[in-house]
């Protein structure tokens, strides 16, 4: 990558180009059209664009747009392949079914019903992400803080409904308000590996007093102190894995760091739906020794 590649200005200008394919996923996203995005000529866009982010344009289009699809045949089980292929912007349901099942080795039907996250992480290896995740993580000490939580036991996809439980117990007690309270999320489980039944996640919100009795099933906890990496992941949660993958995989075997026995936990920077779910920022942080 050259000097200019590294600047300010023009990272700005692909940070743009990537905004845009992730907000516009079922539009044009042909060569033409993001070039003009990103005030490029096609011929030196294509080429800037692949020494960038590591991969051509149309990789990266299909990567996304499978992404999406992927996410939506999973969290909502009534959605058909033929809906998710038009919805993720490709021209037919049996292209969608090609391209996805060369990405994944199985029919996205298959997949929907036992979706493997681990070949799915794997697949969306995209190499300027994977560099800018290294570049940001930080070392913190991480003080002891008190929290209220919320045990969620079950389905992943259900943990919304234990959100909103926990968000009704905030606002009955007036204890841990949201607009002053950090709001945590312990997965105590990768959801990725876990039976459904199985997955157990903690919602938690900061307080400085002792939970009141109550009938929302809240309870007192400590996130303990202690060194923590920790990287911010812009975005919805639901892709919250393709943050969290870099650090095991490609961070943490190089940084002679040690995990803590203790599981990670997320921090909310965001609140919903005051800020869009793709307009998000969590701060993943992973225990150290």
């Amino acid at each position: 990558m050259t000097d200019s590649q590294h600047s300010p200005a023009y990272a700005k200008r692909f940070e743009t180009v990537i905004a845009y394919i992730d907000s516009h996923l079922e539009g044009d996203l042909s060569l033409t059209a993001l070039s003009r995005i990103a005030n490029f000529s096609a011929f030196h866009f294509h080429r800037q664009f692949t020494a960038y982010m590591g991969v051509p344009v149309s990789r990266y289009v299909q990567l996304m747009r499978l992404r999406r699809a992927a996410h939506q045949l999973v969290a909502t089980p009534a959605t058909s392949v033929l809906e998710a292929a038009f919805g993720a912007g490709f021209e037919s349901p049996e292209a969608f079914s090609r391209a996805f099942k060369r990405a994944f080795g199985m029919a996205p039907s298959v997949f929907a019903k036992a979706p493997n996250w681990q070949a799915w992480s794997a697949v969306f290896v995209v190499p300027h992400l994977s560099r800018s995740i290294t570049m940001q993580i930080q070392i913190v000490d991480f003080a002891e803080t008190r929290v209220a939580a919320l045990e969620h036991i079950g389905a992943p996809g259900l943990v919304g409904e234990s959100v909103a439980r926990f968000r009704q117990w905030r606002m009955h007690s007036g204890q841990s308000p949201v607009t002053s309270s950090r709001t945590f999320g312990i997965p105590y489980d990768n959801p990725d590996t876990t039976p459904a039944h199985a997955f157990r996640f903690a919602v938690c919100g900061e307080i400085d007093e002792a939970v009141r009795p109550n009938d929302f099933g809240v309870h007192e906890r400590v996130i303990p102190a202690g060194r923590c990496a920790v990287v911010r992941h812009t975005g919805s949660p639901d892709h919250i894995s393709e943050t969290i993958y870099p650090i095991y995989r490609d961070w943490l075997p190089s940084s002679n760091e040690e995990l803590r026995d203790h599981p990670l936990f997320f921090h909310y920077l965001s609140v919903y739906p005051e800020t869009p779910l793709d307009e998000w920022q969590t701060d993943i942080y992973v225990p150290l020794k």
